[in-house]
C-alpha cells in the first residue's frame, strides 16, 4: 500500500521505543521469561490501508476492521520470506485509526491499520534498530488471506465480471477490493511495498468452482490460480479429452454407418460427395441422415420372414403361408 510504511513520530527516541505498563504486559504475553522496559524496543508500524495501492487493489474499512485483530502476534519478518532466521518483531496491538481531512484515490475517507510491534533490544539487533531509528527500514507489507477479490463497481468477483481494473465507469474508479479476510500471515519490511514480488500478498480463501474458473480464463485478464485450482482444473482438462475421444469414436461410426446407407439408397451420389456433405454437419444431422436412409432402405429392400409366402402366389392357397 501506499502509506505502508514505519510511522514518525514527534516523541523523544526514548518515548518512541520504550513500552509503557500495558504495553510490557503484552510484550510478556509472548516472551518466556519475565521481560524488562528497557530491554525492548517498541516501534509503530501503519500495515495497510483503504487507499488503491499499486496492484491496483484496496482493503476497504471493513476488511481493515477484520485484519486488526487476526495481525496481534504476528511476525514480522524481511521481504516476505516464511524463515524462521527472517523473524525480526511482533505486533503487540493493532487499531484502525482514521486521518482527517485525507481521501482516497476512490474519494472514500481515508483510514489505516496501525500496530505496535516489539524486538528485543540485543548485540544483534544493534543494526536493525539503527535501520529502524534513521529511517533505513521504512516500508512494510502484509501477508493475508481474503475470502474474495470484489469490483468496486458492481460489487461481483472482480475476475468474472466485465469491467477493468484501473478504468473509470461513470465516475467511479474500479479496483478490486480485498474483502472477506480470514487469516494473516505475516508482515515483512520490504523495499518497494504493493508489487507482486515484495507487497500485499493476496490468496483466494475460497476455491473457484469450475463455472467461474472457466469464466476467469475466458475474461482475458491475467489470474492466480491455487493449487487446488491447478489440480481441478487438470482433471477437468482430462476428462475432456476422454469425451473428446469418446466423441470422436462415435461420429467416425456415425459417418461409416450413413456412407453405407446412402451407397444402397442413394447410389447417384458419389462416395467423395457425400464425404465432403458431412464434413460440414453436426452429430445431430448425421443422425437425422441415418435415420432417413435406413426408412428408404426398409420401404427398397422390404425384409420379410424366410418362410412366409404370400396366400394369392400358392397353387392350391392351402398351408400356402408354410411353404418354400
Amino acid at each position: 500500500m501506499k502509506d505502508n510504511r514505519i510511522k514518525k513520530s514527534a516523541a523523544s527516541p526514548v518515548g518512541l521505543s520504550t513500552p509503557d505498563d500495558e504495553e510490557l504486559r503484552l510484550i510478556n504475553s509472548y516472551a518466556r521469561r519475565e521481560m524488562k522496559a528497557d530491554e525492548v524496543y517498541v516501534f509503530p508500524v501503519v500495515l495497510c490501508d483503504n487507499d488503491v495501492d499499486r496492484d491496483g487493489e484496496r482493503f476497504p474499512v471493513e476488511s481493515l476492521f477484520a485484519l486488526e485483530k487476526l495481525f496481534v502476534g504476528k511476525t514480522g519478518i524481511f521481504d516476505h520470506d516464511p524463515s524462521a532466521k527472517n523473524q525480526a518483531a511482533r505486533i503487540i496491538s493493532c487499531a484502525v485509526e482514521s486521518v482527517p481531512g485525507k481521501t482516497t484515490a476512490t474519494g472514500d475517507d481515508y483510514f489505516r491499520l496501525c500496530a505496535r510491534a516489539y524486538l528485543p533490544r540485543s548485540e544483534s539487533n544493534a543494526g536493525l534498530i539503527e535501520a529502524l531509528d534513521s529511517g533505513i527500514l521504512r516500508e512494510v507489507s502484509v501477508g493475508c488471506a481474503v475470502g474474495e477479490v470484489r469490483c468496486s463497481v458492481c460489487g461481483e468477483p472482480l475476475h468474472s465480471c466485465s469491467h477493468k481494473s484501473g478504468e473509470t465507469y461513470g465516475g467511479k474508479l474500479c479496483c478490486g477490493e480485498l474483502c472477506d479476510p480470514y487469516d494473516a500471515y505475516e508482515w515483512s519490511f520490504v523495499a518497494v511495498p504493493a508489487q507482486k514480488n515484495a507487497g500485499v500478498t493476496k490468496s483466494f480463501g475460497k476455491e473457484r468452482n469450475m463455472e467461474n474458473l472457466m469464466k476467469a480464463l475466458g475474461s482475458g485478464k491475467e489470474i492466480t490460480l491455487t493449487a487446488a485450482e491447478c489440480q481441478k482444473l487438470a482433471e477437468y482438462v482430462q476428462k475432456l479429452r476422454h469425451s473428446a475421444a469418446d466423441g470422436v469414436y462415435y461420429r467416425e461410426t456415425l459417418s461409416a454407418d450413413v456412407l453405407r446407407l446412402s451407397a444402397a439408397v442413394q447410389p447417384d451420389i458419389s462416395r467423395e460427395t457425400m464425404e465432403s456433405v458431412m464434413k460440414g454437419m453436426t452429430v445431430a444431422q448425421l443422425r437425422e441422415f441415418r435415420s432417413a436412409f435406413e426408412k428408404q432402405r426398409d420401404a427398397k429392400i422390404g425384409a420379410a420372414p424366410q418362410l412366409y409366402r404370400e396366400k394369392n402366389k400358392s397353387a392350391d392357397g392351402k398351408n400356402g403361408a408354410f411353404q418354400i
